[in-house]
């Protein structure tokens, strides 16, 4: 059994699956899988300096996000081309991430965590989406709290992921973050009874 776990920047999405984690589900993190590919040595990071040049290796050998961040952003061409390189390893791990928990754990819940799963066309990989969902003006707020950002670079930030009622509309399950952590559990267990698990 698995689910693809997704929202918006700042819509709770960590606390969800940490929820969904203490209950006894597997997770798979996308960014964490991020990271990994491109370890100091790794024949993907290889590439993306081939591509981008070796101005994005830092001194320790390891991904100089912020340069790569400042070449790819804005830059459509360039972003894709990273895109290229970066996901078929990435989705490739996810994969057999998944497959591994599949096989060891059979009666337990894998939840994949993957900010940009429709974004990515990705949703074909799980039996469901499950999407954290909490209204745009909350959205902002949180994010202007969490990151100490004014509103407009706030909704920046936000603009440029698919919006967050899209994903909802998307969506196989919607697990609304907008109330209290109490009322975000309480969504969550009927989730897990739902499923039957235990």
């Amino acid at each position: 059994m698995n689910i693809g776990l997704t929202g918006g920047i700042a819509c709770g999405k960590s606390t969800v699956s940490a929820m969904l984690v203490s209950r006894g589900a597997l997770l798979v993190d996308a960014d964490q899988i991020a990271r990994d590919v491109v370890q100091p040595g790794s024949p993907v990071l290889e590439q993306v300096a081939a591509h981008f040049g070796q101005a994005v290796i830092q001194e320790d050998g390891s991904l100089h996000r912020k340069k790569l961040g400042e070449i790819v952003f804005g830059n459509t061409d360039a972003r894709k081309q990273l895109e290229h390189i970066l996901h078929p390893p990435i989705r490739r791990m996810i994969r057999e991430q998944m497959e591994a928990y599949e096989k060891q754990f059979p009666d337990k819940l894998v939840v994949v965590d993957i900010p940009l799963l429709f974004e990515s066309n990705l949703s074909f990989m799980f039996e469901e989406v499950l999407v954290v969902y909490v209204p745009p003006h909350i959205q902002v707020e949180r994010l202007m709290r969490r990151d100490n950002l004014t509103e407009s670079a706030a909704n920046k930030r936000i603009n440029a992921q698919m919006s967050i009622e899209e994903k909802r509309k998307l969506a196989d399950i919607v697990i609304d973050n907008s109330g209290t952590w109490e009322d975000t559990l309480s969504s969550v267990e009927r989730f897990w009874l739902g499923k039957g698990l235990s």
